[in-house]
């Protein structure tokens, strides 16, 4: 089993930075499965966003602890999609993620990209009113964490293969094409 194929990853950022369709494209790229975190949400959660109210710590600590068990059952690897907006959310996902290690992705994007994606989408529950609040929350990873920051204002395809490579297992999928 390669060591992709055992890998734990986490996208994160705020809502409209594109995890769920950067992380499906990045399993795609490295055939491991991939878990939205926003299947996660009780459904009380997705009430409250979707009247527009922002999600407190105490709402968002059951779904944390959820997405960290999902990477801790999947022996195979994951990639899962999930704001993990502050480091106390990155904590609570690695502390419930055990035995997995994951490793953050974060999507960063400027408050006007971020915006205009929200505003094309249709049928999600997340409004746009409510990035604010998410911009207000987010701690973006930093050094001692060991995240990988790639920037949204690109192509879907384009930042899921620079994630693919900064993971460096464009150099092991490489390796093992050459056996």
């Amino acid at each position: 089993m390669s060591r992709f194929e055992q890998s734990h990853v986490v996208i994160m950022g705020v809502s409209g930075c594109g995890k769920s369709t950067v992380g499906a494209a990045l399993a795609a790229l490295s055939r491991l499965e991939y878990v939205d975190g926003d299947d996660l949400h009780p459904v009380a959660n997705v009430d409250k966003m979707r009247a527009g109210i922002p999600l407190t710590d105490a709402d968002r600590q059951p779904w944390l602890e959820d997405c960290g068990a999902a990477l801790g059952r999947a022996h195979t690897g994951l990639i899962l999609g999930c704001s993990a907006l502050k480091l106390s959310y990155r904590e609570i996902i690695r502390r419930t993620a055990f035995p997995a290690k994951p490793v953050f992705v974060y999507l960063h994007g400027s408050r006007e990209v971020l915006s205009a994606r929200m505003g094309q989408r249709e049928g999600h529950y997340m409004p746009t009113s409510l990035l604010d609040s998410q911009l207000a929350t987010l701690e973006p990873p930093t050094g001692p964490e060991g995240a990988i920051t790639v920037d949204i204002d690109q192509p879907a395809d384009r930042i899921a293969e620079l994630i693919f490579n900064g993971l460096g297992w464009r150099a092991e999928s490489i390796a093992r094409q050459g056996k």
